[in-house]
């Protein structure tokens, strides 16, 4: 005969580990990295929105002057 099924015998439960200080280390740093990222992210955005924004306000005119008076560079002369 079978014994009888239950939740309790059908699916083990393991107890839960404690966590070990090296765990605890790693979720900590985990946590700073990710909120770092976070921060890191959000502020390129905002100085994103904001460059495109001055981008946009700023007349096509100034940035054709920027562009007439650059330079050209000659190709250096190789020695030898």
């Amino acid at each position: 005969m079978m014994a009888k099924l239950t939740k309790h015998s059908l699916f083990k439960v393991d107890k839960p580990r404690a966590e070990t200080l090296i765990d605890r280390t790693t979720r900590a740093a985990r946590e700073i990295v990710e909120d770092e990222a976070e921060q890191r992210e959000l502020k390129t955005s905002l100085l994103r929105k904001a460059r495109l924004e001055r981008e946009a306000n700023t007349p096509a005119k100034a940035s054709e002057i920027k562009t007439k008076g650059a330079r050209k560079t000659s190709k250096a002369k190789p020695h030898g």
